[in-house]
Parts: C-alpha cells; structure tokens; sequence
C-alpha cells in the first residue's frame, strides 16, 4: 500500500501523462499502469461504454481478464456502476449479488473497487482487482477518484480534439469541391484566382493565358456529349503534364481554359501551350501588371485568343 505522498505523487504523475495522451490508446496505457500501483493491487481494467454495452477495453493483470469483451451494462459490476454513478467497494465477489459469478470463476478475481469516470454521465470506468479478500480502503477509493476525474478530462480532450479535426476536414472538403473542377480535377474560376494570387511571384513578372477548345459544339453536336467530356478531359490532361508545378491550370467553364504562370513572360507562356494544344485550340496570353490586376489581364488574353482564332478562321476561308 503506498502512503499518502507517494499516492499523491503517483496520481500527480498520471494526471499530467493524461493531459498529454494523444490519443485512446495512450489514455488507457497511463489508466491501466496507474490504477494498478495506485491501489496496490493483482490487476485493473478499462471499460468503455459502448451505448448499452460495457466495453473492457484494456487491461493490466496478473492473469487474463476480460480485455476486448463486451458485456450487456446490466449483467457486469462496471455497468452497475457507470448506471448508478457511484463507486462499488465488493470485498468478496462471491457474497455480493450484483455479481456475475460464472464469468468471475475463471479469474483470480476475489475483491474488486469499480469506479464510475464522470458522475454526472458515465462514459468509462475503472475497475481494481485482488486475488485475495481485500476492502478498498478511503485512500485507495479517493485516489482512483482522483484518477477518474483525470481520465474524464482527457477523454472530453480527445472528443473535442476529434471534433475540431473533423470539422477541419469538412472544411477543407468543402472547399475543395467549391474550387475544383468536376469534370477534370483542375481548379475552377474561383480556385483560379486564389491560386494565381497566393502564387503571386516576389519579382512580379507573371503570365497569363487563355485557351479556347476548338470544334467541342460539332463534337458534341454529332458524337453526344459524353464524347465531348472525353476531349475536355484530354485537353486538360495535354496541358497540366506541359506546366509546371508552380502554374495554376483551371477550367473555367464549358470549353474555356485559363493559366497563370509565375516568372513566364506571355511569348514563353504562348510557346508551351500552343506545344501543348496543338491544333485542338485556340490561345492567348497577356502579362499580368500586378497580383490585383489577373481578372484585366486575363480578359487581355481572351481577346488576344479570339483574334488568333478570327486569324485562323480567315485563313481557312481565303
């Protein structure tokens, strides 16, 4: 049995490896060791409730217990206490009704103290076992109290924790989706914009370009529209493995494409993506003068792109 310091000093330690456990199996490594050396006794476990169920989540014994069994909370002594909110001091398992003795006759088990984690709403609890008649003591009680109380902030740390990283993630999913392009994975308008301007370069020489698909309406006209998605989706693929990682490519709608290219002048832009298209459409580019200036600078490039196309067209027809 420890004494009162050496009690206090063990659950002061506990208390504060809970407060950094990063995760539930963590918080059940410190509550499994700590509950042992803090009642002095032959082994502990850790019980989750699972909706109705009583979970043992892990253990720390001299012989096998009942780890990763589940058990109704009416037919084990942890859901008794986790149900009625109290401690439960049994010094002989045998004489105490509450109980199950067909699943105690395996064990060593012959005294036990179940403690309840969080009174008010008992989401755990922690249970000490001894394999000779034992009565917890007010010591031992009060400091797997102490215990319980601690573990009950972790676990709500790890729920908060959870909470937090879920809606992080939900927020980056979402936005995501808000600024990606379904159709060919590139950025949308909106993403366009964002990227160009968080990629804006320190020197301030960016590019902009462009790119119309030529011949979607007759490909979609006479093959059916799912045809013309494959040929979006070609053109897309044509110029995101011509680019840089550092370009921002994006669909910005129907058979319009756009790029912004930081440290590019708009003649070494207009290089790379008529390489990259071919024939199969039409560019433009524009310098961009400053990182407010890309919306102006892509309609620079817009009218640059239908002056070629109107140029190819009169060629065609002359």
């Amino acid at each position: 049995m420890l004494t009162d310091a050496a009690g206090l000093e063990r659950l002061l330690l506990a208390v504060q490896e809970l407060s950094l456990a990063p995760d539930l199996p963590a918080v059940q490594q410190v509550v499994r060791t700590a509950a042992r050396e803090l009642a002095a006794c032959d082994g502990t476990t850790f019980v989750l409730r699972d909706g109705d169920q009583c979970y043992y989540a892990d253990e720390d014994a001299i012989e096998p217990l009942w780890k990763g069994h589940r058990f109704p909370l009416t037919a084990c002594i942890s859901g008794w206490a986790m149900l009625h909110r109290t401690p439960v001091v049994v010094p002989d398992i045998y004489a105490d009704d509450r109980i199950p003795h067909d699943a105690y006759r395996p064990t060593f088990v012959q005294s036990l103290l179940m403690m309840p984690v969080r009174t008010l709403d008992p989401i755990a609890a922690i249970g000490a076992y001894w394999a000779e008649q034992h009565t917890a003591t007010d010591q031992e009680v009060a400091l797997l109290q102490g215990l319980a109380n601690a573990t009950s902030v972790a676990l709500d740390k790890l729920r908060v924790h959870d909470q937090l990283a879920s809606a992080v993630a939900l927020r980056e999913a979402t936005h995501q989706l808000a600024t990606t392009d379904d159709l060919t994975g590139l950025w949308n308008r909106r993403g366009f914009f964002e990227q160009a301007r968080r990629r804006w370069p320190a020197d301030d020489v960016a590019a902009v370009g462009f790119i119309d698909l030529d011949g979607l309406k007759v490909v979609n006209d006479t093959d059916g529209h799912s045809a013309g998605d494959a040929l979006i989706r070609r053109l897309a693929t044509a110029l995101s493995t011509s680019l840089r990682e550092t370009d921002v490519v994006a669909r910005l709608g129907g058979d319009e494409f756009a790029v912004f290219s930081p440290g590019f002048a708009p003649d070494e832009l207009h290089a790379r993506l008529a390489g990259a298209v071919g024939r199969r459409a039409s560019v433009g580019t524009a310098s961009v003068a400053g990182v407010g200036l890309i919306a102006e600078a892509l309609l620079e490039a817009d009218a640059r792109m239908y002056d070629a196309k109107r140029r190819l067209l009169t060629s065609r027809t002359a």
